[in-house]
């Protein structure tokens, strides 16, 4: 049976290693989520714990022998111009984002292309890739992201034309959320109101070409992925007093490391990147 995690009145601190365990093939059953509604916050490593401890309902952190957080390093590709930045920092309903997702301990690699629904959902459309392309668009890859932002970006957009311009890497641990039942007795909601959670530490970012790297020591970054409504996961963050962030891997770091205009992001790229002594982190 799956422990439960304490109701928000008896808060206790729970950790990533104290939680039982949940494969992969079940998390893709319940919560594979391509489609979602994404929230995203910003909070220090040292209050996680305590969230963790607050939610109303069942947690289980994937594992995947034996390991419970899984290293990631993504190459994202833009227009010259860079549209795809642009766009989603200035609010746009139709943009995009390419990249490839490499996950580091298997070195299985993806070309994913990320775009928004008119109803602010968004939509992930994965394609294998190899592992030794990671860095570049091969012509398959190409043709794999135009079909996409035509049909549901914007027609305008030349993805022949994206090239790699900003390199991440951090660590991530992936949880699976199910709420309790609204009576008592039923035991646990059915599987579509499960939801997933991703936490992202140590994350690090470098242009390509250039050594500088930026890092964000001491915070993590919190993903509630789900439906339109708020998970219990989010419910449990709002009591802790954390809101949603702007928080966009692609657009802070692009933002801090290039000096750009940061857009909707100003606010954690003058809070949390701004800072010099934070550059060149190992």
């Amino acid at each position: 049976m799956t422990a439960l995690a304490p109701h928000p009145d008896t808060v206790t601190e729970v950790s990533l290693d104290a939680l039982p365990a949940v494969g992969l093939p079940e998390l893709l059953e319940r919560a594979a989520l391509q489609t979602r509604v994404d929230r995203k916050y910003l909070l220090g490593a040292d209050r996680l714990p305590a969230v963790l401890g607050a939610v109303d309902g069942s947690l289980r952190v994937l594992e995947i022998d034996g390991r419970r957080d899984f290293g990631y390093r993504s190459t994202y590709f833009d227009t010259p111009a860079l549209d795809g930045f642009l766009r989603a920092g200035r609010g746009r309903r139709r943009r995009f984002k390419v990249r490839t997702r490499t996950y580091r301990e298997s070195g299985e690699t993806w070309l994913e292309v990320k775009t928004r629904t008119a109803r602010g959902e968004t939509v992930k459309d994965r394609l294998p890739y190899d592992l030794a392309d990671a860095g570049r668009l091969t012509d398959a890859g190409r043709d794999f992201v135009a079909g996409i932002v035509a049909d549901r970006a914007a027609g305008e957009v030349d993805a022949t034309a994206l090239v790699p311009v900003l390199h991440t890497r951090y660590r991530r641990a992936t949880v699976l959320v199910t709420a309790r039942a609204d009576r008592p007795g039923q035991g646990l909601v059915a599987a579509p109101d499960a939801s997933r959670v991703t936490i992202d530490s140590g994350l690090a970012w470098r242009r390509p070409g250039s050594e500088e790297r930026l890092s964000l020591p001491g915070e993590v970054v919190v993903e509630t992925k789900g439906g339109t409504r708020p998970s219990v996961f989010d419910h449990a963050l709002w009591d802790a007093g954390v809101r949603p962030s702007r928080v966009s891997k692609y657009g802070v770091g692009l933002a801090a490391l290039d000096d750009l205009p940061a857009l909707k992001w100003h606010r954690i790229v003058n809070d949390y990147l701004s800072n010099p002594p934070e550059r060149n982190q190992p």
